[in-house]
């Protein structure tokens, strides 16, 4: 399987038009959105891109994103966000949530973020390739480097359920950064985008 993942375009409609050609051009089977499309001005357009291209999406609301806009456009789309949730393609395992510890429109607690990796991790844990998506990045990851620290929940969800990738963005200046915390394989795709065999 393979998979463009994209993150923080904050309503750059180019930006996406260029990704799904990417998409289309690399025959990836599935785009994954980290966040922050800025669903509540962009995020029709934004899909659009994808959805014209025939693109299967996943998504997670950033910390510039609404849940309801985004369960909104997710139904309208026919896309799925896995907020809380997962979903499996084949024999791989996605689950993931979406916004952060800090931000203008979508903030969860610590407690909060590692609850909703663990209900969506609990639904694909036989599978034997796991997948976890969120916008923000782990605690004492690269990512630290800008001055914001990550999360520790996510740090925590990584150690105890062990995804085989996990997939973020949130920090611009981190994008493009491969981690690797135990064996989990940790890349910020930010606005620019990562293709990625599975």
């Amino acid at each position: 399987m393979k998979i463009l993942a994209a993150s923080d375009l904050h309503g750059d409609i180019s930006a996406a038009r260029k990704l799904a050609e990417t998409a289309q051009k690399e025959k990836v089977n599935l785009v994954i959105l980290c966040g922050d499309i800025d669903t509540e001005n962009y995020g029709e357009k934004i899909l659009e891109e994808f959805v014209k291209k025939d693109k299967k999406v996943l998504l997670i609301p950033g910390n510039w994103d609404t849940f309801a806009t985004t369960d909104f456009l997710a139904d309208f789309f026919g896309v799925k966000n896995i907020h809380g949730y997962s979903v499996r393609y084949e024999d791989i395992g996605f689950f993931g949530c979406g916004g952060a510890n800090v931000g203008p429109l979508t903030t969860l607690s610590e407690k909060e973020i590692f609850d909703t990796l663990k209900k969506g991790f609990e639904k694909i844990s036989y599978l034997k390739k796991k997948i976890m998506i969120t916008h923000m990045h782990p605690y004492n990851s690269k990512a630290e480097f800008s001055g914001f620290k990550g999360s520790k929940a996510i740090k925590k969800a990584i150690d105890e359920f062990k995804p085989d990738l996990m997939l973020c963005g949130h920090i611009h200046e981190a994008e493009g950064i491969e981690d690797k915390i135990g064996n989990t394989i940790v890349f910020n795709v930010g606005k620019k985008g990562k293709v990625i065999s599975l």
